[in-house]
Parts: C-alpha cells; sequence; structure tokens
C-alpha cells in the first residue's frame, strides 16, 4: 500500500494544539525553538499557552503551522515510520511539505511564511476582504452564485475543499451577498469564515508580487519526495517551477479535490495528515472511499499511524 502525506494550513490551529506531543516527544520543543531563534519570538509559548486571538493572526498562525506540521514529521521519521512515495499540503501546508521533502531549509521557511503571511494581510485592509464557506453546492453552482453575487466586485471560488464544500473568497460585500444567497441557490448552508483577508482570490495579488520577489532571495531544491502543488496538482522538480508556483498559489485557488483524487489514481491507499487537527482527513472521506487517511497529532495517534503502515 503506497502511503502519502497531507499537511493542514490557516485554521487547524488550536491552544495548546501540540502539548501532549511534545510532552513524549523532545522534537517538538525542538522543532519550535528553531522556529523561535529564525523569526526572534517565542512560538512555542503562544502555540501552548495563547491567548487564541493572537494565536490566530495570520501573521502568528502561518509560522507556528508551518513549525507545527514539521514537528510532527520530525516525530514520524524519528519513530522510523516511513517515507511517503509524495506529499501535499493545504495553502499553507505546501510549505511544510516542501520543507519535509527537502527542497526548502526550515529556517528560510519560517522566515519566508512569515513574510507571506505579512504580505497578504497587507493586501487588503482587514474588513475589506473575506471568505465564506459555501455547503451542499457542486463546483459549477458555486461558480454562478459567485457570478451573479459579485455585482462588480471580486468574487471567486478558493478552495476546492470537497465536493459539496468549496470556499469563496472576494470583497467583503460580495462574500456577504453569495452567503445570503446560497440557500436560494440550492446550497445546504453557508458560513463566513473568520479569516483577515480574501485569500486565494486576484486580491491577493500584490502579495504575489512581494513574494515572487521574496522567494528569489531564498534557496530552493528539487525535492526528495514529490511535492503536488495546489495551484495546478503537479509535483515540480525544477527550483524556478516551484517558486513560480508558489507565487501563483497566493492569487488562485487551492484543488484540494483533484489533489486527493491524483493520490488515489496513484496507488496512494492511505494518507497520514501530518499536524494538529483532523480538517484533512474529514475533507478525504468526503473525496474518496478509495484511500484511507489518519490523522497524527499526539502520541497516540503516531502509534495507529505507525501500525496502519506496518499492517
Amino acid at each position: 500500500m503506497s502511503l502519502a502525506f497531507v499537511f493542514p494550513g490557516q485554521g487547524s490551529q488550536s491552544v495548546g494544539m501540540l502539548n501532549a506531543l511534545a510532552d513524549a516527544y523532545s522534537q517538538v520543543l525542538d522543532t519550535f525553538a528553531e522556529a523561535s531563534d529564525a523569526l526572534g519570538r517565542d512560538l512555542w509559548k503562544l502555540a501552548a499557552s495563547g491567548p487564541a486571538e493572537v494565536l490566530n493572526q495570520t501573521e502568528n498562525t502561518q509560522p507556528i503551522m508551518l513549525a507545527a506540521g514539521v514537528a510532527v514529521w520530525r516525530v514520524w521519521r524519528a519513530r522510523g515510520g516511513a517515507l511517503p512515495v509524495m506529499t501535499a499540503g493545504h495553502s499553507l501546508g505546501e510549505y511544510s511539505a516542501l520543507v519535509c521533502a527537502n527542497a526548502l531549509d526550515f529556517a528560510d521557511a519560517v522566515r519566508l511564511v512569515a513574510d507571506r503571511a505579512r504580505f497578504m494581510q497587507e493586501a487588503v485592509p482587514v474588513g475589506e476582504g473575506g471568505m465564506a464557506a459555501i455547503l451542499g453546492l457542486d463546483d459549477g453552482a458555486v461558480q454562478r452564485l459567485c457570478e451573479a453575487a459579485a455585482q462588480g466586485e471580486v468574487l471567486a471560488p478558493a478552495n476546492f475543499n470537497s465536493p459539496s464544500q468549496v470556499v469563496v473568497a472576494g470583497s467583503a460585500a460580495a462574500v456577504a451577498r453569495a452567503v445570503a444567497q446560497a440557500k436560494q441557490a440550492g446550497g445546504k448552508r453557508a458560513l463566513l469564515l473568520p479569516v483577515s483577508g480574501p485569500f486565494h482570490s486576484s486580491l491577493m495579488q500584490p502579495a504575489a508580487e512581494r513574494m515572487a520577489e521574496r522567494l528569489r532571495q531564498v534557496q530552493i531544491r528539487s525535492p526528495e519526495i514529490p511535492v503536488l502543488h495546489n495551484v495546478h496538482v503537479h509535483a515540480e522538480i525544477e527550483p524556478d517551477a516551484i517558486r513560480d508556483v508558489l507565487v501563483r498559489q497566493l492569487a488562485s485557488p487551492v484543488r484540494w479535490v483533484e489533489t486527493i483524487e491524483k493520490m488515489a489514481a496513484e496507488g496512494v491507499g492511505l494518507v497520514i495528515e501530518c499536524g494538529p487537527g483532523k480538517v484533512l482527513v474529514g475533507l478525504n472521506k468526503r473525496i474518496t472511499r478509495a484511500v484511507d487517511a489518519l490523522p497524527m497529532f499526539d502520541a497516540d495517534t503516531v502509534e495507529a499511524a505507525l501500525q496502519a503502515v506496518a499492517d
């Protein structure tokens, strides 16, 4: 059975999320110490103790979630866990995947995603953009809803998370109209997401341009494990091609359904979510029955994952 790893992004964080794993494995605190040194601030204290409203600020969430994914990966490898045949990350999680595939140095990646978060935050003033999850509509229906609710403003699908869960992003007023009109269009529910910007929409183009400049300053190597990228669901080998997809990712939708379907088509039988929470495990169940999915965020789930691979 082929094994793949997936790394969660922003939204999977919670105060105390890796405390139990840190009690069992030294790799967690070591990884966070490295990340804190790279940024000059204590990321573990914020992850372990909060407060939640500070942890949930984009500029803090992104480096902390990167460190969390890498910490769990290092625990897996220290326990003798097998290498996957491919990896992917949801939005920010793509950076965790690239670190674990040895394409990016960890300290470089921490500084990179801290800047990415700042660029994203500064691209659109707080309150002027937003995101909403639309449940119970297929992709085509969500696209039509966006066109109807846009009224000359920006509104588009941002995350294709599962066959009946699509996140839309754009100007705040257009997102609010989409939420109001979703039920009429046949959707089950629509809810505004507690994020500080319209991520993965064309409004992020200013952030993408700044990210292009920033990525030129970072060494990127050919990954040792294939990483499927959000933008086009392919693995890139050339460093400049990886820079290009990381830039495009900011203003393009996350094609998660296609990512999991590609893993299934490539013969992957088990996906392990490497990082706090089990958001991606939940999406996996709604995307395909052909691939099992397990979370890995504490000592028990690490052992369960090791056992599943051994079996």
